[in-house]
């Protein structure tokens, strides 16, 4: 190679380090973050060379790529994203520091989709881009990141644990099984904000739904009406959500954000396309 080809070692490690970066923030484990990005290297190199040299940013290539898997690895049903333990001790070491720690664990109480958003268009991905990567259409793509930017802002300054979102989410199933409006409406805080995915397949409200009252009555009746309806707590996106089922399929999947003891968000999951992971089909 001549002296004028070569290419400085600091610019391969930076991009390496740019790219675990933001498989760090999406998967939240160091070792799952190396894996990507090996994932996404082996595929960089698996491209013929006239492929490659119509690629005119590698980095930014490499980056949608990293996200792409990422993204697919968050979307594995009932695969959690928690790091273990021995690897938290390890969080971070890019001078994040302990601010860094408390990013990523509330990073994890996000959806998939959100989560992505937030971390590729924080680390300079554009809207377009990201819409394509997530499946989603730019206006969908703000939302989710407005919804991921209001939620870290709650966590932040109001971190909840294990046991009371457990507590708060058994409490919303009491009162929704016993149809107890007034109680329902104290489990959420005055301006809560319900949002309802059906993807165009089930009627769902297509706007999120603003104030205690008015989510009640929403959760209210969703569940009204409906024969052999049951709703249990069941682990949601690693936190106590609520399960409801209409016989012995899985109708929505109801995720709760919980701040200072009371509901803050509430996401509801009707679009069955995405509730397969929840109703498995099993040979007859």
């Amino acid at each position: 190679m001549d002296q004028g080809d070569a290419v400085p070692i600091a610019e391969p490690w930076e991009e390496r380090r740019f790219l675990l970066d933001v498989a760090h923030w999406m998967l939240g484990a160091p070792g799952a973050a190396e894996s990507a990005v090996d994932e996404a290297y082996r595929q960089w190199y698996g491209l013929f060379d006239a492929a490659r040299r119509q690629i005119t940013v590698p980095r930014s290539w490499l980056a949608k790529t990293v996200g792409g898997i990422c993204l697919g690895r968050l979307a594995l049903p009932d695969q959690g994203t928690a790091a273990p333990e021995e690897e938290r001790r390890a969080w971070p070491r890019s001078g994040k520091g302990e601010a860094g720690r408390v990013e990523l664990n509330a990073l994890e109480s996000l959806s998939p989709a959100e989560r992505a958003v937030f971390v590729l268009r924080a680390f300079g991905m554009g809207p377009g881009t990201v819409a394509a990567l997530v499946g989603r259409s730019e206006p969908e793509v703000a939302e989710l990141a407005d919804r991921a930017r209001r939620w870290l802002r709650v966590q932040r300054s109001r971190p909840t644990t294990p046991q009371q979102q457990d507590a708060v989410a058994h409490a919303v199933r009491r009162a929704c099984v016993t149809e107890d409006r007034e109680w329902l409406a104290s489990l959420l805080c005055s301006d809560v904000t319900a949002f309802f995915d059906g993807g165009g397949k089930v009627r769902a409200l297509t706007g999120p739904v603003h104030g205690s009252r008015r989510v009640a009555d929403s959760l209210l009746t969703l569940l009204a009406d409906r024969p052999r309806t049951t709703l249990t707590t069941r682990s949601v996106n690693g936190r106590t959500g609520l399960l409801v089922r209409y016989g012995r399929q899985v109708a929505a999947v109801i995720s709760l954000d919980v701040a200072d003891g009371r509901v803050a968000q509430v996401w509801v999951m009707l679009n069955p396309d995405k509730l397969r992971s929840w109703n498995p089909s099993h040979p007859a």
